[in-house]
């Protein structure tokens, strides 16, 4: 089921990357064809290319599509490679989503508190830089919930050996 739910969350992901190429290109069209523009419109691309990363990163993880530094591990037998995976994400992904996480609740609580709006005149409104910020709790969430599916397939390949 979790692992149902990364997917999702890399298919939304990629239909916001077609999305943010459409409105780039409507930016593009308005200020060099029509010499106007929106700064919400142009910001939201910014953010829409922020959360793109972050709600895929769980994706990619469940896909193995991460950056693996790849010495070693490829010519290990499954059962290693489950110890090797095991080791990482309890010594290195776990801590470090519980971190960012951690270190995102006050960033984000303090978003929503002050009613956050853009800095720019015309940027976007409250309550989207909120919503948005709120993404920096989503993704170590998400990630670690992966990780928990990982750590699941992890023992089950040790023990079957």
């Amino acid at each position: 089921m979790l692992d149902r739910f990364s997917v999702l969350l890399g298919k939304t992901s990629a239909w916001l990357t077609l999305f943010m190429v459409i409105v780039t290109f409507i930016v593009v069209v308005m200020r060099y064809i029509f010499d106007a523009g929106l700064i919400w419109l142009q910001e939201s691309v910014v953010w829409m290319h922020a959360a793109t990363f972050m709600m895929g990163a769980s994706y990619t993880l469940q896909s193995e599509e991460h950056i693996r530094v790849d010495i070693f591990y490829r010519q290990m037998s499954p059962q290693r490679q489950a110890w090797v995976n095991l080791i990482g994400v309890l010594v290195f992904l776990l801590p470090l989503c519980v971190f960012l996480g951690w270190k995102a609740i006050d960033f984000v609580a303090v978003s929503w508190q002050i009613q956050e709006a853009s800095r720019e005149s015309g940027g976007l409104p409250y309550p989207m830089i909120p919503l948005l910020k709120s993404i920096l709790i989503v993704m170590p969430v998400t990630v670690a919930l992966q990780s928990i599916v990982i750590l699941s397939r992890c023992a089950r390949t040790i023990k079957d050996h």
